[in-house]
């Protein structure tokens, strides 16, 4: 077990590549905190956890709330006595309606940035004083590789997770020296059990002709991952992304 009496924190962990996270921290001997805002999806996680043999803790959490953040922070020092590790996985993806840029909406726009921006920053910022009293924690975000490509129709989840990628530079510059990395991972296009009615037939075989490995990606071909820089074998490595995407794109 790598990451054995760790304590880690998965936010939007109620559900697909989130939910994976959790369950893979679990096996690999963490606590984890599922820090989820739907109750339902959150308790039932955490319970999964349990059932498998982990111990996990559900915390309610709307990362675009500073308060529910610190909460959430707090019920996780409460309960398990540290912060560890924090995987910055919460974010609107499914629910996005295609469209181009000039047809977006202010309230589309906000509400998106609130949480894949704000969020990211409300949530490191409530864990990051425990783990400065440590002088040890992981902080490992979720942008995405559409970064590097600029799909069409989707230029407020791009430009929210091209900022995820710059403030991972510039977060790891402000922690190092009191032992927190902090690092990205940029998957590709990730088939979970959200349905995708906005991608046709046409446009999934596309991005699997786009791939080297020819088939989709998956929840668990990014977990592997998250373990890998939550553990001692990363302990010098901050500030990078690693894009895990069957090389759809190389950085």
């Amino acid at each position: 077990m790598k990451l054995k009496d760790r304590i880690a924190v998965v936010t939007g962990a109620g559900q697909g590549i989130g939910r994976a996270y959790a369950h893979r921290l679990v096996a690999e001997g963490a606590r984890v905190v599922v820090a989820e805002l739907n109750e339902a999806k959150g308790k039932a996680v955490a319970e999964e956890c349990q059932a498998a043999g982990g111990q996990a803790l559900f915390v309610r959490t709307d990362v675009a709330d500073e308060g529910s953040c610190h909460d959430m922070a707090a019920s996780t020092v409460r309960q398990f006595g540290r912060l560890d590790i924090l995987v910055n996985n919460a974010a609107i993806f499914s629910t996005i309606r295609m469209k181009p840029f000039w047809e977006l909406s202010v309230a589309e726009w906000d509400q998106l940035m609130s949480v894949n921006v704000r969020g990211v920053w409300l949530a490191s910022k409530a864990v990051v004083p425990q783990m400065q009293r440590q002088r040890s924690g992981r902080i490992i975000n979720i942008s995405s590789a559409a970064i590097f490509v600029g799909r069409p129709n989707y230029l407020h989840y791009i430009a929210s997770k091209g900022a995820v990628f710059a403030m991972t530079r510039a977060m790891a510059r402000e922690l190092g020296d009191v032992g927190i990395t902090v690092n990205t991972i940029t998957p590709g296009a990730t088939y979970t059990e959200i349905p995708r009615e906005t991608v046709t037939p046409e446009q999934r075989e596309a991005m699997l002709r786009a791939q080297c490995v020819k088939r989709p990606e998956e929840p668990k071909d990014l977990v592997g991952t998250v373990v890998f820089l939550a553990s001692d074998d990363a302990a010098f490595i901050t500030g990078q992304t690693i894009t895990v995407n069957g090389g759809l794109t190389f950085y």
